[in-house]
């Protein structure tokens, strides 16, 4: 069955409450979704009838609360076919997640000679951390390139990962080209040579169903903010063996088993990993965020992001002047382009005086940018309450910034808007 957006827009009260001339068409959803009213509304029972510190209490309120912040633990786990709920840590976004995994698990794990395997696909948060790590242990880094179909080049991966391999970390899903990585076997290399592996499934875990017994990585992780849920809140999930050998990667309170003015020992995963006070209401509302995207479905989200990027993409690659940069099998749910000789920032711009949102800039995918021999795109992506309406939003501002910047003579820029202007843009 179809999905019906305008239905599920009414559940966002962003898009009755916009104050723009123009009505909103948004689709800057890879960098973060907004919030149905049941997410609102579960964050702020939750402060309203609910707040207190988790775990340390014996009174009513700590009770509710830590069963409400445990409860949420248990969805979490539920929702990504984890068999046990300790597998699942809180962080505060996927970011986070990575870095934990780097310095708790990497550090003890590299050494000299060693080597860490990425993608030209990988966001800078699940890049820069193990360049660093490298840096620090003389480990070696190790690039997976892409086909020129803009997929993983899996021949590629068969060579690359081998006997030295100790880590391979993979973004899931691109935030800029939107490819798929076929994880599962990629585990499979690198689980003969006895390698972790580590995916980045902030832009898969919002759009497609996600099981991590299928997908047979170690580690994986993902931020509430892109799934319709509270910013501030992420997963960390990890397989409970591998979580057990671990380090914390923060101490202080919480995390705790006994101190003493000479030492202390740890608390059981997953709380090892929970240093301090932790956003409980943010657990509350990823919790109700993974029911709202649940009974939506997320086939049906998958598929309805998917036939309304293959229209953008179709639209667009009709343009003379535009190119767009997808992967062969077609775009899903993300579509990224350029407008020949306008820079992103100006034609996001002009977009955003039409009421479109979108994103312009290398998306903290540089290293991606390069190897498609660009600096900057424009990406559209698109999530379960965007439509065919959306879609034709775009193409008309798309041709609005083509006549503003091209009206008058090649040497006469037009007057950029004002808004662009209070913003700090400069024409590059």
């Amino acid at each position: 069955m179809s999905l019906d957006a305008s239905v599920l827009r009414a559940d966002f009260p962003i898009f009755s409450r916009w104050d723009g001339a123009r009505p909103l068409a948004y689709l800057d959803n890879a960098a973060t979704t907004h919030k149905p009213v049941a997410v609102l509304e579960a964050e702020r029972s939750y402060y309203e009838c609910s707040n207190a510190n988790v775990h340390r209490s014996v009174h009513t309120l700590g009770e509710r609360a830590t069963e409400l912040y445990e409860f949420a633990r248990e969805r979490v786990a539920g929702f990504l076919g984890a068999t046990d709920p300790a597998e699942v840590v809180f962080v505060r976004n996927t970011t986070e997640g990575v870095n934990l995994v780097a310095q708790a698990y990497g550090g003890p794990h590299l050494g000299r000679g060693d080597e860490v395997v990425v993608s030209v696909l990988n966001h800078h948060s699940n890049l820069v951390p193990w360049q660093q790590l490298v840096a620090c242990t003389g480990a070696t880094l190790r690039v997976l390139p892409l086909t020129p179909g803009l997929a993983l080049d899996m021949d590629a991966a068969a060579q690359t990962i081998g006997p030295r391999t100790r880590i391979v970390t993979l973004t899931h899903k691109s935030n800029v080209t939107g490819t798929i990585v076929d994880a599962a076997a990629i585990a499979k290399m690198a689980h003969r040579h006895g390698a972790a592996v580590i995916l980045d499934a902030a832009q898969s875990v919002p759009h497609l169903p996600v099981d991590v017994g299928a997908l047979e990585c170690d580690f994986l992780t993902f931020s509430a903010h892109k799934m319709c849920g509270p910013m501030g809140i992420g997963v960390l999930w990890g397989r409970r063996a591998l979580l057990d050998d671990m380090p914390p990667y923060m101490t202080g309170g919480e995390m705790v088993r006994e101190v003493t003015l000479e030492g202390a020992t740890w608390n059981d995963v997953p709380w090892k990993f929970e240093a301090g006070t932790p956003n409980v209401a943010g657990a509350v509302g990823l919790a109700r965020a993974i029911d709202y995207v649940t009974t939506v479905g997320l086939d049906r989200i998958a598929d309805h992001e998917r036939a309304l990027s293959v229209a953008a993409r179709t639209s667009l690659d009709a343009f003379d002047d535009v190119e767009t940069f997808c992967p062969a099998g077609g775009p899903n749910g993300i579509v990224s382009f350029r407008l020949a000789d306008i820079h992103p920032h100006d034609v996001a711009t002009v977009l955003d005086q039409c009421g479109v949102a979108v994103r312009a800039g290398h998306h903290c995918a540089q290293p991606l940018h390069a190897a498609l021999g660009v600096r900057a795109t424009v990406r559209a992506s698109f999530y379960l309450y965007n439509d065919h309406d959306d879609v034709a939003r775009l193409l008309d501002a798309l041709h609005e910034a083509r006549r503003f910047f091209r009206r008058g003579h090649d040497s006469e820029r037009p007057a950029m808007p004002a808004s662009a202007r209070a913003r700090g843009r400069v024409w590059h």
